[in-house]
């Protein structure tokens, strides 16, 4: 499953602070056509120190060819106005409407 194997990727990196997935794959469509993801990374987040694969699943092109996701990504210290807000604001559409998201909380 593609989002079974991005969390895995992300959580290899152990920089994942938070993991929100949002869209049509948190909703009643019974097919998605992708997975949309919104992360938010610790500070000391380095795309240099990633293998290959994972850093694939930081650039958005390269996450939505390989992955079939679009990876949205951004460092705590670059929340705005602050965490929460960084992550109600991808419940909101571009029409103002809101759509589902998903926290995924590891045990």
């Amino acid at each position: 499953m593609r989002l079974a194997r991005v969390y895995r990727l992300a959580l290899a990196t152990g920089q994942v602070g938070r993991f929100i997935v949002f869209g049509s794959f948190v909703s009643a469509k019974r097919e998605p056509n992708d997975v949309d993801i919104f992360l938010l990374m610790n500070d000391a987040f380095d795309l240099n120190a990633l293998t290959a694969e994972a850093r694939l699943l930081f650039d958005h092109s390269a996450a939505q060819a390989h992955f079939g996701a679009s990876v949205f990504w951004l460092r705590w210290l670059a929340a705005f106005p602050n965490e929460e807000g960084a992550i109600t604001s991808w419940q909101i559409k571009r029409d103002g409407a809101r759509r589902g998201i998903v926290e995924v909380i590891e045990e």
